[in-house]
């Protein structure tokens, strides 16, 4: 059986998912004061979701793995417009949101670990790449993803600079900057801390070209949010 007892991100979303929500998604960080996040976010429809998300799943080809999944939305529109989409996600209650609401094909596991099939996009939306945690974690998943990348595929994925943050008296860290601490909070319970990834584009064409990937930034935004598509080189 799968423990769910740590699972406050599944909990929050199965709660919301079944109408019995009646507290805050709270998220704790390390540079400021504690932020509230909007669960119905995750389940936006066509309709809600904004101008960059529209464009990554515009350019999904072929067999599609979506990585932190969520509660599903982006797997839900993709199977409309008829794709061959599986959705990955760690958070086993929110394995069981996503096939409850609809999802055909829903794989309840780390993407670090997972080697059993290939794809043509896999896509991180949402800032999905953040999961990686810290620059060396996306050097890790971008070595993964060679794997499960099929000849001439594709990741596309969101991110933003952060360094807005630290623009008035809150001293930059000693570590990168974009490599922030979360912990979630919901009802009575306090989720173990975890790292998050926010990287700018200059770091990231530097670390992805190193690697042998091919950058290119395909959408910016007012608030330093950026979509990027990175592919390998043919040699």
């Amino acid at each position: 059986m799968i423990n769910t007892s740590s699972d406050i991100f599944g909990k929050v979303l199965l709660a919301h998912y079944q109408g019995l929500q009646n507290a805050p998604l709270v998220l704790h960080n390390n540079y400021g004061e504690d932020e509230e996040m909007p669960v119905d976010i995750f389940f936006r429809t066509a309709d809600d979701l904004p101008e960059l998300e529209f464009i990554a799943l515009a350019l999904c080809d072929g067999k599609v793995l979506d990585v932190g999944a969520g509660a599903g939305s982006h797997c839900l529109y993709l199977q409309e417009k008829g794709f061959d989409v599986t959705a990955l996600e760690i958070s086993p209650l929110a394995c069981q949101v996503m096939r409850e609401r609809g999802v055909k094909k829903v794989v309840h596991a780390d993407i670090f670990d997972y080697k059993e099939e290939q794809f043509d996009t896999l896509l991180f939306l949402m800032n999905g790449i953040g999961l990686t945690e810290n620059l060396s974690g996306l050097k890790k998943l971008l070595a993964h993803c060679k794997r499960i990348l099929r000849k001439g595929g594709q990741l596309l994925f969101d991110s933003s600079d952060i360094r807005y943050l630290y623009e008035g008296e809150t001293p930059l860290p000693s570590t990168y900057y974009g490599e922030v601490k979360f912990q979630y909070a919901y009802k009575n319970e306090t989720g173990a801390p975890f790292g998050w990834l926010y990287i700018d584009q200059e770091t990231l064409i530097r670390i992805a070209r190193e690697d042998g990937w091919v950058v290119q930034i395909l959408y910016e935004d007012e608030n330093d949010q950026y979509l990027v598509r990175l592919s390998l080189t043919s040699s």
